[in-house]
């Protein structure tokens, strides 16, 4: 282990607390071709959102490309912490992936140190450099769809929306969200938040029984660990939520009554599948609704009515064929 490894991995513990490492076996345990994959998931890979959704797509490429890539991971990255994290995944990987909009500024800086290194962010919209690619999910775009869906399944006419961190992907998603209930619903209520941190459970619910109190009860998020605070918040007023990034509808929790598909794992995967097959390249590429079912989408949890799966699709396909035009970035 070199010294800088072991002073990040003791200012990180300091820090944090709960840093995690997957760094598996000593390099000298592989063959001299295997293509190394760093990635880093700046917060828990259990928080049943963005995160876990990531980490499931690492899952995914260490089973398929076991004996010919070492992939490694590390979690719950605080925003002070992500340069010194990076620096120490570049120094071991042939790829490094940011996976959130938030690594991005990091990523940029890192980049320039480490020239021979590719990295990828999944989430961001913005320009690729010589060694970065920038994946951009269009979480608006799929915001839009969960609005106009939520405006379909409120009783009191009032729908809500909390965002973690203020940067132009989240605010822009709870801004098509509203587009999107006013879409199908001109006269609805539209109320939205940000916390300043994915996180924070206790703000996430604070700003959710503030809406709740102005009369909405269907609400969406962007969020990653703080969406517990929602759920308390939607238990103790009997008001229902709407999902993201994981299968909400399969927990059969009765406080969730859809979910949006955004496929981060499925980004994740795209770009260490790129790199296995010596085609990737530093790119600006959009997602979304437009790369298929596993990178975005939209399920009700029992189906929903016929009308309301037709307008659904309809929208969809509005917002593919550009009749609906929506925020990027």
């Amino acid at each position: 282990m070199s010294i800088d490894r072991r002073l990040f991995l003791m200012r990180s513990a300091a820090s944090a607390g709960v840093l995690s490492l997957q760094w598996g076996i000593t390099p000298a345990a592989f063959a001299a071709d295997t293509v190394r994959i760093g990635v880093m998931i700046p917060g828990s890979k259990s928080d049943h959102g963005w995160m876990e959704s990531g980490y499931n797509g690492v899952k995914n490429a260490q089973k398929r490309y076991e004996g010919k890539a070492k992939i490694t991971y590390i979690e719950n990255v605080k925003f002070g912490d992500m340069e010194q994290a990076l620096v120490a995944l570049a120094s071991k990987n042939d790829l490094v992936i940011g996976c959130g909009g938030q690594t991005q500024a990091s990523v940029l800086k890192v980049a320039k140190r480490f020239p021979k290194v590719k990295f990828s962010i999944v989430g961001p919209t913005g320009t690729p450099t010589e060694n970065v690619a920038q994946y951009d999910v269009l979480q608006a775009q799929i915001g839009f769809v969960a609005g106009a869906v939520a405006a379909m399944l409120s009783k009191s006419g009032a729908v809500s929306y909390v965002g973690g961190m203020e940067i132009p992907a989240i605010v822009n998603t709870g801004k098509e969200f509203g587009n999107g209930a006013r879409y199908v619903r001109p006269d609805i209520k539209y109320f939205d938040a940000y916390t300043g941190d994915f996180d924070d459970v206790a703000k996430a619910k604070e700003a959710t029984l503030a809406a709740i109190a102005q009369g909405a009860d269907v609400h969406y998020n962007i969020l990653n660990l703080g969406i517990r605070g929602m759920e308390q918040a939607a238990r103790e007023k009997g008001t229902r939520l709407i999902g993201s990034y994981a299968n909400y509808c399969a927990d059969a929790n009765p406080l969730y009554v859809a979910y949006t598909v955004s496929g981060i794992g499925f980004m994740v995967e795209y770009a260490i599948d790129q790199m296995m097959a010596g085609t990737w390249k530093p790119e600006y590429k959009q997602f979304g609704l437009a790369m298929g079912p596993s990178s975005a989408g939209m399920e009700v949890c029992g189906g929903g009515t016929p009308q309301m799966v037709a307008k659904i699709k309809e929208i969809q396909g509005d917002l593919l064929a550009g009749k609906i035009k929506v925020a990027i970035g």
